[in-house]
Parts: C-alpha cells; sequence; structure tokens
C-alpha cells in the first residue's frame, strides 16, 4: 500500500467531497462529471475514478497521479478526462489548484451552439472578467489522436490567442461538449461550475426577453469584479 503525505490524503477527502458537491448542485447526470485538485507541495493530483457512482465512492477511491498522468495511489482508473485536467494545471500555473469538468445542462447548451456566453449582468461580472469563452472545435486528427489531451491543449490555446487570464475567467466552454471551470482550490472550482451553470441560464433567459440585449458596460463590469477579487476587495467578511 502506498503511504501518501497527509496533505495528498486531506486532498483525496476534499475532492470526494466536492464530487459529492456536485451532485447536491444538481450539475452532474449520472456519472457526468469530474473533480482535481492539485497539492502544490508534492505535484500530486487526486481526481474521481472513470465511471464510478458518486454516492458509491470513498476516499481510498480517489485516485493519485503525478503530473504527468502516472498512478501513484488508488486501485482504479482516474478519469478519462484526466489528461485535460494536467494540461490546465500544467499550463495556467497558481492560477489553478482545482478543476471541474461537467455536463451541465444550460452550459452545454452554449457549448454545443460553439458560443462564449456574453456579460450581460453583475451575477456574471462577480465571477467572470468578461465573456465565458468557447473554444474553436478539434480537428480530426486531435479529437483521432490524443483527444483529451489536445482538449486541453485547445483551452489553453484560446486563453493565450484571446489574451485571456485563466484567474480573472475561470471558466470555458469546449465546442461541442462542455465546461470546465478551475480556481484555487477544488472547493473554489466547484463554486465556479455552479456560477457558470447559473450565468448561462441567465443569459440564456436574457435572449429570450431580447435578442438584442446589450452586454454589461466595462465600468459595472470591472467594479462588481474587482470588489470580490481585486487587491482591494470588500466583498465578505474579509
Amino acid at each position: 500500500m502506498t503511504s501518501l503525505p497527509a496533505s495528498v490524503e486531506a486532498l483525496r477527502r476534499e475532492v470526494l467531497e466536492q464530487n459529492l458537491a456536485l451532485v447536491r448542485h444538481g450539475l452532474v447526470t449520472l456519472t457526468w462529471g469530474n473533480v482535481s485538485g492539485l497539492d502544490s507541495a508534492t505535484g500530486l493530483v487526486a481526481i474521481k475514478p472513470s465511471g464510478v457512482d458518486y454516492g458509491e465512492m470513498t476516499a481510498e477511491d480517489v485516485v493519485v497521479v503525478d503530473l504527468h498522468g502516472k498512478v501513484v495511489a488508488g486501485a482504479l482508473r482516474p478519469s478519462s478526462d484526466l489528461p485535460t485536467h494536467l494540461v490546465l494545471y500544467r499550463e495556467f500555473g497558481t492560477a489553478v489548484g482545482g478543476v471541474v469538468h461537467t455536463h451541465s445542462r444550460k452550459a452545454v447548451a452554449w457549448a454545443q451552439a460553439g458560443a462564449e456566453i456574453p456579460a450581460f449582468g453583475t451575477t456574471h461580472a462577480d465571477h467572470f472578467f468578461g465573456p465565458v469563452p468557447c473554444t474553436t472545435p478539434l480537428s480530426a486528427d486531435e479529437v483521432v489522436g490524443d483527444y483529451e489531451e489536445n482538449t486541453g491543449l485547445a483551452i489553453a490555446r484560446r486563453f493565450r490567442d484571446g489574451a485571456i487570464d485563466p484567474a480573472a475567467v475561470p471558466g470555458v466552454l469546449v465546442a461541442g461538449h462542455g465546461p470546465f471551470t478551475w480556481g484555487a482550490s477544488p472547493r473554489k472550482a466547484v463554486e465556479n461550475a455552479v456560477a457558470l451553470e447559473q450565468v448561462a441560464a441567465m443569459a440564456l433567459d436574457t435572449l429570450l426577453v431580447r435578442a438584442d440585449a446589450p452586454v454589461l458596460p466595462d465600468w459595472v463590469l470591472r467594479k462588481h469584479f474587482m470588489r470580490k477579487h481585486g487587491p482591494n476587495a470588500y466583498y465578505g467578511q474579509r
């Protein structure tokens, strides 16, 4: 039996809890979703096992791998989305301590349309400093090749080409697929997944009310984001 540092064992328990939180928040159907977390001290990643029912999982079922995908602990196969998660940890650096992937209904609708989610209001601005971007579709070669890793590379490319800060916009839509979110911890990544689904639903409703609805003015967007996330943030009990 592999002996793990206490911090990694604690991370496994946190990853289990945050996978269960996806169920509580109504973000997953069947086993369509996964949460991972990074232990920065060791560079080890804990992630949900592939295809295992949430109600049956234990902390020991959570698989631990290194940043190249080598299994360090756990008897089950890691999530099939592991390579995507690992790309995000490697590419986005300190902005990411946890990653979430779901097939939540409203966010998937935007992804299937290949459209970014506009920042129509302050709820959006509280979590995402601008539109939630959508990747370009993967090529046939990218899908036939290392599909999950290429998915991660497509996300990283969209942020790089768009000069988007992953710490300011902690989520993305993969065209034809669904959302990924991230945060400083697995818990924060789940919070961003909840927020993304809500702003996706609100944006759809906005367009139903008014097809040419204006996006939020930049000065309002900036104010709402910075009061929660900026250097002089004053939202909450700090």
